[in-house]
């Protein structure tokens, strides 16, 4: 079902009998260079900025998320409840901002089993053609504009049942062609463009490789909303080369490598290529990693305004882990690196401190000596491109 771009929210809504779920065929969302919002977008000074409250007007996109989103609740498409989950900020040189989140930790499907980053995609094995049709909210189209560049897949943006957060969704490209949890340019452009769909400075988006706590076998990127800013938003780097395309995000959780683009076009495509030719080569090299997409500051500037004005891919290469380890206060991937940290009961989210938030973290990251070799291999690989 094709939906124009001045159609509003209920287009986007289910038909109240279970039965017309599958006859209404999924909504298109289809949306233009015009609208992704390089500028403009920044924090509140002194007012939380949920989904519902932003203090600038919701964007289109916004508005389809969130309304599908809500409705999907309502009816009791997602494993628990959802309500206002309790949140703090750890004191710290850090800044990790921890919540409590017990359902998602006791109701959440049970990964897969995954022995390695490369692994084949496994039709018998639960993936997104497998889910319930209302789940589905819409699918991602971009029109092709005058550059040429275009959208090589549909994303299909369906909810998490477990969520993280409110409005968790997944953004899953052309689930029937069935394709293994590894990155993709089109995928990749999708997530980077919802984030710049979007109008709230909190809504962010990322990926989990196979061993890197991805817990399904097909492709797949997280988009949520978060009502706080993150460390990594703000945090200095280095460059790492001369031409400055790879920096060193310091100061965080942990080391990552940083990536940023200011503007559309030849920009953002380059920083996509950049970005798909380094995990392409931990991938081949079994290098479990993590990838999270923020508005933030340019490489080198911490941006104590509340103003962003770009977005910032960080990428974590880390050690491999296969399953979940049920006894830690959280799991590491895309959003504990990145500062927020979803934990899984209330003894655990009393008594959680900065320092063993790190140690957690630290324990999943490489050997320091396998580390550097990494760093060194992504500083050539990047050395390798076309001026």
């Amino acid at each position: 079902m094709a939906v124009s771009r001045g159609s509003n929210e209920a287009s986007y809504l289910l038909p109240p009998n279970t039965e017309d779920w599958e006859e209404q065929g999924v909504p298109d969302f289809v949306y233009g260079q015009q609208e992704l919002l390089w500028e403009g977008v920044q924090w509140p000074r002194n007012a939380p900025c949920l989904p519902d409250t932003l203090p600038l007007p919701r964007s289109r996109f916004d508005s389809a998320v969130c309304s599908a989103w809500r409705q999907r609740m309502e009816l009791g498409l997602f494993r628990y409840c959802l309500g206002e989950l309790q949140t703090q900020t750890l004191p710290g040189a850090v800044g990790f901002v921890a919540q409590l989140n017990v359902e998602r930790g006791v109701q959440r499907r049970r990964p897969q089993s995954i022995s390695s980053v490369k692994q084949a995609f496994d039709p018998e094995q639960f993936n997104f053609n497998k889910i319930r049709p209302g789940e589905v909210l819409f699918r991602l189209r971009r029109e092709p504009d005058l550059s040429g560049v275009s959208q090589q897949e549909d994303i299909l943006v369906m909810i998490n049942v477990s969520p993280l957060e409110w409005g968790h969704v997944l953004l899953v490209p052309e689930p029937a062609q069935g394709l293994p949890q590894r990155l993709l340019p089109g995928a990749l452009r999708a997530g980077l463009e919802a984030v710049l769909l979007s109008s709230h400075p909190g809504f962010r988006v990322g990926f989990n490789s196979l061993g890197g706590l991805a817990s399904v076998n097909h492709l797949h990127l997280h988009g949520y909303y978060l009502a706080h800013r993150l460390p990594v938003e703000r945090a200095p780097s280095e460059p790492l080369d001369p031409a400055g395309h790879l920096h060193l995000l310091q100061a965080v959780p942990a080391p990552g490598f940083l990536f940023y683009a200011s503007g559309p076009g030849p920009d953002l495509e380059a920083l996509i290529s950049r970005v798909c030719r380094v995990t392409d080569y931990l991938t081949d090299r079994e290098i479990a990693h993590n990838l999270f997409v923020t508005r933030g500051a340019p490489p080198g500037k911490t941006s104590p305004s509340s103003t962003l004005t770009g977005v910032r891919v960080i990428l974590w290469a880390r050690k491999s882990i296969f399953g979940i380890k049920e006894s830690e206060a959280f799991n590491v991937a895309l959003c504990e690196l990145a500062g927020h940290l979803p934990v899984k009961t209330s003894q655990d989210f009393g008594s959680l401190t900065e320092a063993a938030a790190l140690a957690l973290i630290q324990d999943c990251m490489l050997p320091p000596a396998q580390a550097e070799e990494v760093q060194a291999a992504l500083v050539a690989l990047t050395a390798q491109e076309e001026p």
